[in-house]
């Protein structure tokens, strides 16, 4: 502040990462672009959160406060899906635990509050986004209200922040008062009112307003509390379209409501490019280099998110829930600008580590309504069956694919974010051709992939394809490279324990694993987290797409025998898999022969 001669900032960000100038990271991109367009911005990574001076560091701001807990809830930050503390944390000098508070966000706010009572203070990120509504939280076992009533922030950004942020700086920095600022899509604020016989006074203002259910009718354990939650879920599901979503109001104790504006529209791909072109560093902060850095970095320096959005519709993924569905790509022309930034880095060796997004192979919008931002309300694009207006064309990614490989100083250029497979077999156009192009270009030795099952009830809670097509490309991606006379390996990823899973498809499970010879290196147990179905699957026992009862292995001990199914070749697991077996009627040796 010294240096550019500032008395104030105009915002303070504080974070639960330590800070990484780089765009995979959010206050990265945030406090960037509100500097991009002329506003102030001081960012207080990790504060020493009981330690109210934290919050003064950089003075009292001119605007507000930012908040967020960092990439990732802080919850799932600490902990396992065992409910055990995890032994590091990548977004923090040296890898070091426990730089950020549990439930970071509503310690982050107390605390600004407790330095200054009459700032305002808004809210976002993952844990904002997801917790924005009454949510299931799985590391109390209760339904908890919204994170916006509990931390009792002034305005709650949902979503990619960067539209919304900047209209909110914009009217503060106009004059207007973070109670005036109502309307902004992508925000939830709070709300007093009562019922009244004409309608709720505390909703008039909003037209279409759609009512979810109480908090007090889902918080419960009841056979009708499940249920509503459930349908709970469904509404907010059915809007979370941009061009189709009505405003959403939740009540809470008494006559306090969370009201939830329309999502804001995704950023155009020159915004996009914009955005991502900043001046960023892609550098940790000094401070941190006598703790070695921040490990989260070393894969995303040499990396590019070259889209957003996911129309995959996996039921235990919250991305299509944060960043919506409909699918926006960057220009060639900007991959290609910041990979010659990359070029330039001391210590590149002239590998890109990734070029995608959440998932690499949606590289752009897939029908007409992805490319107006917005997408259908009643239906999945890929599940149960391909929308017949889904267009799948590789060609645009292959284009910029390959033209980041024929510039100067780039030896090869990966992908490591998600393919989908099934998406390649709907390409009859390109995807040939881009699985061929994949194999001889693209894969350093080993291709992760994500079947995550097989049994066909799994995976139909979980929204995937039937397993035949993951067969089917595991047969493609085997003969392509024996055709390229090369030695590349597919590694599946599996999750045990999801909804859908009892010890029987468990076993189903590792016995496809033992006819294929495959040994996972790492799976992973479900994690029931904020803003999921499979969450709500696994809350309520109910699928919330059809209500119809849903299995879910409750306890730990069954999340073990599981989890022991998929690792049976170990030997320390041999006592639990024999367990698994005899409960699940098959004999003790099944898997041992």
């Amino acid at each position: 502040m010294d240096e550019r001669g500032w008395e104030e900032c105009d915002f303070v960000f504080v974070s639960g990462d330590a800070y990484i100038d780089h765009p995979a990271f959010a206050a990265a991109l945030v406090c960037r672009s509100l500097e991009a367009a002329g506003f102030r911005v001081g960012i207080i990574p990790q504060p020493e959160w009981k330690d109210t001076s934290s919050y003064t560091a950089l003075g009292r701001p001119r605007l507000g406060f930012l908040a967020g807990s960092g990439n990732m809830d802080s919850m799932v930050a600490h902990y396992t899906a065992a409910k055990r503390k995890r032994s590091d944390d990548a977004c923090s000098p040296g890898g070091k635990a426990g730089l950020r508070p549990d439930r970071a966000l509503l310690v982050y706010v107390e605390g600004i509050r407790r330095a200054y009572k009459d700032v305002p203070v808004i809210i976002g990120g993952i844990e904002a986004s997801l917790r924005r509504f009454a949510h299931y939280d799985y590391w109390s076992d209760t339904v908890r209200r919204s994170i916006l009533l509990d931390s009792k922030a002034d305005i709650l950004v949902y979503g990619m922040g960067e539209r919304p942020i900047l209209e909110i700086a914009r009217r503060l920095a106009a004059g207007v008062t973070a109670a005036n600022i109502r309307d902004v899509r992508g925000t939830c604020i709070r709300a007093q009112g009562s019922p009244s016989a004409q309608g709720d006074a505390a909703l008039a203002q909003w037209n279409g307003i759609v009512k979810l259910p109480d908090y007090a009718a889902v918080k419960g354990t009841d056979s009708d509390s499940l249920r509503t939650y459930a349908e709970h879920f469904m509404i907010q599901k059915r809007n979370a379209d941009p061009e189709s979503g009505h405003p959403l109001a939740e009540q809470s104790d008494g006559n306090r409501w969370v009201i939830q504006n329309p999502p804001a529209f995704p950023l155009a791909s020159a915004e996009l490019d914009s955005l991502y072109e900043l001046s960023f560093t892609r550098r940790a902060h000094p401070m941190y280099d006598h703790a070695g850095g921040i490990p989260a970095l070393t894969e995303t320096v040499f990396s590019i998110t070259a889209n957003r959005g996911c129309f995959g519709g996996c039921s235990f993924c919250a991305i299509g829930f944060h960043q919506g569905r409909a699918v926006r790509s960057r220009s060639t022309e900007s991959l290609m600008r910041e990979a010659r930034t990359i070029a330039a880095i001391s210590g590149f060796k002239g590998y890109i580590h990734d070029v995608g997004g959440p998932t690499a192979n949606f590289f752009g919008p897939a029908c007409e309504k992805h490319k107006r931002g917005a997408f259908c309300a009643s239906r999945e694009c890929l599940y149960p069956a391909p929308c017949p207006m889904l267009q799948a064309d590789h060609g645009p990614y292959l284009a910029a694919l390959k033209s980041l490989r024929e510039l100067p100083r780039i030896k090869k250029v990966f992908i490591r974010s998600g393919i989908r497979f099934d998406f390649i077999q709907l390409d009859t156009k390109n995807g040939g051709q881009f699985l061929e192009t994949l194999c001889a270009h693209h894969v350093s030795g080993q291709l992760k992939v994500a079947p995550e099952h097989i049994a066909p009830l799994v995976l139909a809670a979980m929204g995937k394809c039937d397993h035949e097509q993951y067969e089917q490309f595991r047969k493609d991606y085997t003969g392509q490279n024996q055709r390229l006379g090369l030695k590349q390996y597919l590694l599946p990823y599996f999750i045990s324990a999801h909804p859908g899973a009892s010890l029987a498809e468990a076993v189903e499970l590792a016995l496809y694993l033992k006819k294929t010879g495959f040994v996972p290196d790492q799976s992973q147990d479900f994690y029931p987290t904020p803003g999921t179905m499979s969450t709500v699957m696994y809350r309520t026992g109910l699928d919330p797409r059809t209500m119809q009862p849903v299995y879910v292995a409750r306890g730990e001990r069954e999340r073990r025998l599981q989890r022991a199914l998929l690792h049976f070749n170990n030997p320390e697991n041999r006592k639990q898999v024999i367990e698994a077996l005899k409960e699940a009627g098959q004999p003790a040796q099944l898997l041992f022969t």
